[in-house]
């Protein structure tokens, strides 16, 4: 099964943008997957990669209705938006955004190794700190479940941000579901957007239409960012393989949809969101990462 598991995993060869490698790792575990020497079982009602306002079903009585991908909707707030201050994790004493956490012990070391470096950004140039949970009542449950997912914002109680092995490791992506568990949304559905990219409605199917709307989003009077890990790929969604669904405007050629690393504009907005004042203009370099493990 070891050997399986690694014949599965993705390869440095194959680099899709963020939501192509997100959308790939959340369709490519099958329907229902026990590994019995990794101690997991895990169900999907879900019909494929086009069908993504789906359900995932776990263990009894946890379930998740996923949008937009990657979004798991919440089950104490009755909208997406995350503007409150109940929806952001608080400050410290120390004006750190202390986020507690915990990782599944079904992770190998060199697993959680992955998911501590794509955390050293934000220790290295904001002022959030992903700190192991010391009996917290609200935390982030990092998990391998079925595909790479996240609830927007502080959610309360033990809150799950799924990172399956199979897919969801590497830092663009971990960062990308973490920003959402910050109260991030994708950068394609901001309230200015149409200025910005033209969405292609024609070469998207009905079903994943409400995954291309706008948001009434909290913009931080900062600019739209192409280069955001959390914008969309070009095809993300495509009912016609390699068709555009967003187009970038008025230059059509702007590349979107990276998957390396946080954009400078992506961390500028945690910035202003956790009013990170003295890491808004230089960078931090040492600040050690918590242990985690």
């Amino acid at each position: 099964l070891d050997f399986l598991y690694f014949l599965l995993k993705p390869t440095q060869a194959h680099r899709p943008d963020i939501m192509s490698r997100i959308l790939e790792a959340n369709k490519g575990t099958p329907g229902h997957i026990t590994n019995t020497y990794r101690h997991q079982s895990v169900h999907s009602r879900c019909s494929g990669a086009v069908n993504w306002i789906c359900m995932l079903s776990f263990p009894p009585g946890v379930d998740h209705t996923l949008v937009q991908g990657d979004v798991a909707l919440s089950k104490r707030r009755n909208a997406m938006k995350c503007w409150s201050e109940h929806c952001k994790w608080g400050k410290s004493y120390n004006g750190l955004v202390e986020v507690p956490y915990t990782v599944s012990e079904y992770y190998y070391d060199s697993e959680k190794a992955s998911i501590k470096t794509a955390m050293e950004m934000f220790h290295r140039r904001t002022c959030v700190r992903f700190v192991p949970r010391r009996g917290q009542s609200d935390y982030l449950s990092i998990e391998s479940d079925l595909g790479c997912w996240s609830t927007i914002g502080r959610d309360g109680g033990q809150q799950v941000v799924s990172l399956s092995v199979y897919g969801c490791l590497d830092r663009g992506t971990v960062q990308h579901e973490l920003l959402h568990a910050l109260g991030f949304h994708h950068e394609h559905t901001r309230s200015d957007r149409d200025q910005y990219v033209r969405i292609n409605w024609e070469n998207i199917p009905a079903v994943n239409a409400f995954d291309f709307h706008k948001m009434d989003t909290n913009n931080l009077n900062t600019p739209y960012d192409y280069s955001s890990v959390m914008h969309y790929g070009r095809t993300t969604f495509a009912s016609t393989l390699g068709a555009d669904t967003i187009t970038p405007i008025p230059d059509s050629f702007v590349p979107i949809g990276q998957r390396e690393d946080m954009s400078d504009i992506d961390i500028l907005r945690i910035n202003k969101l956790y009013e990170c004042s003295k890491y808004r203009n230089h960078q931090t370099q040492n600040n050690p990462l918590p242990e985690m493990y």
